[in-house]
């Protein structure tokens, strides 16, 4: 699975970080940052869980 972020949607408002804090993260510039743009299965649930806390709808999972 690759992780996609659309940056001119996302607020960085951290909901995504809160439920995958392993691939995802608000920096100290206020900005979201993916830590990981292929995780581990083992965190596919967090991350899809993290897509869909997203108000912006900014996440994208991209099977490959």
């Amino acid at each position: 699975m690759w992780v996609r972020v659309d940056y001119d949607s996302c607020d960085s408002n951290g909901l995504c970080a809160q439920a995958a804090p392993e691939v995802f993260r608000v920096g100290d510039d206020d900005l979201l940052h993916v830590l990981q743009d292929r995780p581990a299965e083992s965190l596919w649930d967090a991350v899809q869980e993290a897509q869909r806390a997203c108000p912006k709808f900014a996440i994208r999972l991209e099977q490959e």
